[in-house]
């Protein structure tokens, strides 16, 4: 019966899935599809909001609902600093 998959049919797209992907990068691209469903929720939500009040912009609306459903950023590495210059010598005796 086409539809949903039953039981081995999941257990044969999994398996299908870690050999062609790998086990390591399928739990990033989950938590990637998980990011963009929030973000496309937070969307919808503000523009089902702006409909019924108008009173709050939905750009607003949805920058703040985006900002929350990201995860915190890495912190940024210092700048290079730059090179020492040499001490001329001072010492004359060789």
């Amino acid at each position: 019966m086409p539809g949903i998959p039953g039981g081995w049919e999941l257990v044969l797209l999994l398996g299908v899935l870690v050999l062609l992907f790998g086990a390591t990068k399928l739990p990033n691209a989950a938590r990637s599809i998980g990011q963009s469903m929030r973000i496309f929720k937070a969307e919808t939500k503000g523009l089902r909001s702006d409909d019924s009040q108008g009173d709050e912009p939905a750009d607003t609306t949805a920058q703040r609902e985006q900002t929350q459903a990201l995860p915190p950023s890495s912190p940024q590495p210092d700048p290079p600093r730059p090179a020492e210059q040499p001490q001329p010598r001072t010492d004359t005796t060789r």
